[in-house]
């Protein structure tokens, strides 16, 4: 039993939730379904069923608001969920703030992200339906690291994308990979007519997810045996990282709590609806109208604050069906950051709904910012946080001081995503002031959004 003085709240493994949270069920209204831009309609189960297991697609579409996590998924979880939430009592101190500071620990998983939850559960789902052969693509290398280490438990050959920055900037993400298996291709790659096309224009290119995941696709349509797997973005993806929220709802309670703020990175989406979706649950039913959350992006790839939101394609070469989200259009390339998972064009549709209607925000940070807030972290905490992570530490700090600004108490909840040891190249640039800022690059996102596609309803 833990109680307000507690450092760590840790839940027993039977206390772990039994059910990921569909948030689909309590949306203002329906999600607008994916495009098929080929066929000029709406994009079918049967569709969808082309990439990916017919389980994963009754899970795109349902609408059920509990879906139970399968027992051998559980068991796996066991590893290291349920996660502990922590008190930033250290970084309290240092900000000198009557606010109270928590933070879920998703660094504790195997391959030091929360990509490991949708990992697992994906993997599950492929085994039992035959899947022999996975294929995907991966930013910084937590997603691909994850499916990695899942495709292995469950005997899947595992294939993977990686954005050619990343794996130049973290090359023991790699090296992680391979040691549980997977095979791993810079993106662009000379593995697929995607990528040959790409570097074909411009040899020099240092990739994107978007690109990764038009060279994965085309590597599923060319193989038998083959399906997709996708790390953000799509709504069972977001369901299944809310075991994140809902183990903190319940770890709250114990410290007898709850947040006023609920803040986490965005790059698809996964993490930040992993994190704030069971609350925002009780904000949509009225029970906390009040609560604010907050997505926190990149000011090189700020697709909430300066995106459309419009009918886009998941990937650069139009494979995918278009989906209904903000987005700073497929074509676009962000500058180097080195929070590779948060380089993505596009926003989560479920995300996107919700800030459509207002009922989340984003903040926008700079790479200097987030790296001086990442620091200050460690230095308080003693952890080393992932940069996508030190994006949420940033905006929780910044509500902090006007906590303090205004002499109020506030209880402020972040999901830390996973650790920074194999950004360890991020920290030294950041260290010896070479580190770039990215400012919004509006020519950049005005030429990408051209080419949208053109979609008639």
């Amino acid at each position: 039993m833990s109680n307000s003085n507690s450092k760590k709240i840790i839940l027993s493994e039977q206390d772990m939730p039994k059910q990921w949270y569909n948030i689909q069920a309590d949306l203002p209204e329906s999600l607008e379904p994916p495009f098929n831009a080929r066929s000029g309609k709406f994009a079918t189960k049967e569709d969808l069923c082309q990439i990916f297991p017919k389980s994963i697609v009754e899970q795109e579409v349902s609408a059920e608001r509990f879906i139970d996590i399968p027992q051998e998924v559980r068991e796996i979880y066991k590893i290291w969920r349920p996660s502990p939430l922590v008190r930033a009592a250290g970084l309290e101190k240092f900000l000198d703030t009557p606010a109270k500071i928590y933070f879920k620990n998703e660094s504790v998983s195997p391959s030091g992200s929360h990509k490991s939850n949708s990992a697992v559960a994906q993997a599950f789902y492929n085994k039992v339906e035959g899947t022999k052969r996975i294929a995907t693509e991966t930013g910084a290398g937590q997603w691909g690291s994850a499916l990695a280490m899942a495709c292995e438990m469950f005997g899947i050959e595992c294939v993977i994308y990686m954005v050619k920055v990343s794996f130049e900037q973290k090359p023991y993400r790699k090296s992680l990979m391979q040691v549980y298996g997977a095979q791993v291709f810079a993106s662009p790659s000379n593995q697929t007519e995607a990528g040959r096309k790409v570097l074909a224009e411009d040899p020099a290119n240092e990739g994107s997810l978007a690109i990764a995941i038009s060279e994965a696709i085309e590597d599923v349509i060319n193989h038998k045996n083959t399906k997709y797997s996708l790390g953000s973005v799509l709504n069972h993806v977001a369901m299944h990282q809310t075991i994140i929220g809902l183990e903190a709802k319940k770890q709250l309670e114990i410290a007898g709590d709850y947040p006023d703020v609920v803040i986490a990175c965005l790059g698809g989406g996964s993490n930040f609806s992993g994190a704030a979706f069971p609350f925002v649950m009780d904000k949509l039913q009225g029970k906390k109208p009040d609560l604010k959350a907050i997505a926190a992006e990149p000011s090189a790839c700020p697709k909430l604050s300066k995106g459309v939101l419009a009918y886009d394609f998941a990937d650069n070469s139009g494979f995918t069906p278009a989906l209904k989200m903000y987005t700073l259009g497929h074509t676009f390339m962000p500058g180097g950051i080195h929070a590779g998972g948060l380089r993505y064009h596009g926003a989560s549709p479920l995300v996107s709904a919700l800030v459509k209607h207002k009922i989340v925000e984003s903040a926008v940070v700079k790479q200097r910012a987030v790296f001086d807030a990442a620091v200050t972290f460690a230095n308080t905490e003693g952890i080393l946080p992932a940069p996508e992570s030190a994006h949420a530490i940033k905006i929780a700090i910044d509500e902090a001081l006007k906590a303090k600004e205004e002499g109020k108490s506030k209880t402020i909840f972040f999901n830390l995503s996973g650790h920074g040891h194999f950004d360890l190249t991020a920290y030294d640039s950041y260290l010896s002031g070479k580190m770039e800022d990215y400012d919004y690059p509006s020519e950049k996102v005005d030429e990408a959004l051209c080419h949208l596609p053109k979609i008639n309803l």
